[in-house]
């Protein structure tokens, strides 16, 4: 049995994880040896992100949609860049001719792709959220720790040097204590439209395989690329979409917690009468000690239901974070810089600079070890504080009364109805969704108490033959 046999075979039999991380990634030259699946939208970042790496070459595509495929197989063929083009990732990660991955595929395929290709001896790079719910994200953590193999994130703040810093900072107390951890994702987001009635998948896309786990659902929605993502057996919503960033920094600041004992979201789908099923304007207060987390989000405008006039802020950020501390607050985007402030909004600190995600994990690959909060584990964490909160809401009722007892949720709650009075939304007409106060066992990751039930159900959803996790 050839080398290449014996690994393929090793890892089938479950042994993988007894032979050296760097023996199971070298490639030719040492170089890493990396495929990238799904390219429609942020994974043509990412691949031109491997492009540009050091210590891997690019050696296989992978997408359902034969356009999409076909076309980026030929721009990198015309710069004398072959690949190996694959329809099903299934095919992929059995090829022995491929070192690690890289997922950026709609949400619901993220955990069963990134599992798939751990189990067979891949490593993994997956976009953020790193699951579509808690339990397959607890999964993927279990299987990359039994196959031996790196599974890195998409957290792109996580790999800069700025925001890295002013971690340490804060948390040496140079503006006092922390007292609460914001998050925002105020970000435009349109109507999608509706369809009168179900439509064709474009027909250059295998369906059944951009289906995967769920059942073969009719479509109902006119831009099929992308707004998936609005509906419930595929994304997240912009909790579990942008999302998933700015709660992975508050996790960050506060210490890298696991959940916390319990949670409440309230909003709802205003403004617009599509095919979008996740709330486009909501908030969540996660119940941390002694350092709370509080998210929103916007998806309408500052007012009058007019995105020219751009969208709200919160002392400086759309979508980014706020840490306050007894002494001030820090501030920053999304981006590679943040900086801090006194009580009285001086600038007291400024935090910049940053480094490669994608160069980090293909570094850590070949050391062999990666730092934990890149690590599946941190990222599994952040993903899960989305699909909790998204859990609170769904399993709400209509209400008009401010659910918070915190005087920063209280505050947001008031915010955001006057933001929704902005864009002349009746909240009579058109009631905010009071979701229900989920208290969490964080070692389970399950919700305890009185009706927990309902919940609890939500926390895994259902696998199709030949779909399922490994385990």
């Amino acid at each position: 049995m050839n080398r290449r046999n014996f690994l393929t075979a090793s890892a089938l039999a479950g042994t993988w994880s007894l032979l050296p991380t760097f023996a199971r990634a070298a490639g030719a030259n040492d170089e890493l040896r990396m495929a990238v699946i799904g390219f429609h939208s942020r994974g043509k970042d990412l691949l031109r992100e491997v492009l540009n790496c050091k210590g891997a070459r690019l050696v296989a595509l992978c997408d359902v949609d034969a356009d999409v495929l076909d076309g980026m197989a030929s721009d990198l063929d015309k710069k004398n860049l072959k690949v190996t083009k694959f329809e099903d990732f299934r095919k992929l990660c059995e090829s022995p001719e491929i070192d690690a991955v890289v997922i950026a595929t709609p949400n619901h395929l993220h955990a069963l792709i990134a599992a798939t290709a751990a189990a067979n001896g891949k490593h993994v790079y997956v976009e953020k959220p790193i699951s579509h719910n808690v339990w397959e994200g607890r999964q993927l953590t279990n299987i990359a720790k039994k196959f031996g193999v790196i599974v890195q994130h998409g957290f792109q703040r996580r790999s800069e040097t700025a925001w890295e810093e002013a971690v340490a900072w804060i948390q040496s107390g140079e503006l006092g204590k922390m007292t609460l951890a914001r998050g925002f994702c105020y970000k435009p987001r349109k109507s999608i439209g509706k369809v009168p009635a179900p439509v064709a998948p474009p027909k250059s896309v295998n369906y059944d395989l951009w289906s995967g786990p769920r059942e073969m659902l009719p479509v109902r929605r006119r831009q099929f690329h992308y707004d998936w993502h609005w509906q419930f057996p595929y994304g997240n919503g912009d909790l579990g979409n942008q999302g998933p960033h700015q709660l992975d920094v508050c996790r960050w600041f506060a210490g890298d917690p696991v959940l916390p004992e319990g949670v409440l979201s309230v909003g709802g789908r205003f403004g617009v009468h599509d095919d979008g099923d996740w709330a486009n304007t909501q908030m969540v207060w996660f119940d941390y000690k002694p350092v709370p987390i509080l998210f929103e989000v916007r998806g309408l405008p500052k007012e009058g239901m007019d995105f020219s006039k751009g969208m709200d802020r919160y002392k400086g950020q759309d979508i980014g974070n706020v840490i306050e501390c007894e002494g001030g607050w820090l501030s920053g985007g999304h981006g590679p810089s943040c900086a801090a402030y006194d009580r009285e909004g001086k600038k007291v600190r400024e935090f910049k600079g940053g480094k490669s995600h994608m160069q980090n994990f293909i570094d850590s690959v070949h050391g062999g070890k990666i730092v934990s909060f890149r690590g599946v584990e941190s990222g599994h964490l952040s993903s899960a504080l989305a699909h909790i909160g998204n859990i609170s809401w769904r399993t709400g009722s209509p209400g008009e009364a401010n659910p918070y007892q915190t005087a920063a949720a209280e505050d947001a709650y008031n915010r955001m109805i006057l933001h929704l009075e902005a864009n002349g939304i009746d909240t009579v007409a058109e009631p905010i969704l009071v979701g229900r106060h989920l208290k969490v066992d964080p070692a389970a990751e399950k919700f305890v108490g009185e009706g927990a039930e309902v919940p609890n159900s939500l926390l895994k959803e259902d696998y199709r033959a030949g779909f399922e996790l490994p385990v």
